[in-house]
């Protein structure tokens, strides 16, 4: 029965996974349009941001929702998270400025 909980459980979080993933990926890409930044030959940089922030969000929250309590399971520092949010963020940033240096 447990396992089949946890089964249940990542398949919510790859939905989850999904859903967050499109959702901001449309938005982004509405911005970026908008300012007329084309993602044809850059769009892998913004998937990676958001994979990025999903890993934190991951690791951060929904790793401790389940079944499966395990002791070694472990939050990322303060200093960890800062750094994957600004290193994501600042992928975010490439886009734009790839457009305007190649274009």
């Amino acid at each position: 029965m447990r396992i089949q909980l946890e089964v249940i459980r990542i398949i919510f979080i790859l939905v989850f996974f999904v859903i967050f993933e499109l959702f901001l990926g449309s938005m982004l890409h509405f911005v970026y349009s908008k300012f007329g930044v084309n993602l044809d030959n850059s769009g892998w940089i913004v998937q990676f941001a958001i994979l990025i922030l999903f890993f934190v969000i991951y690791k951060n929250g929904l790793q401790y929702i389940g079944w499966n309590i395990k002791k070694g399971r472990k939050r990322l520092t303060k200093k960890v998270s800062k750094l994957l949010i600004s290193t994501s963020m600042l992928l975010l940033i490439f886009p734009p400025i790839i457009n305007l240096l190649f274009n």
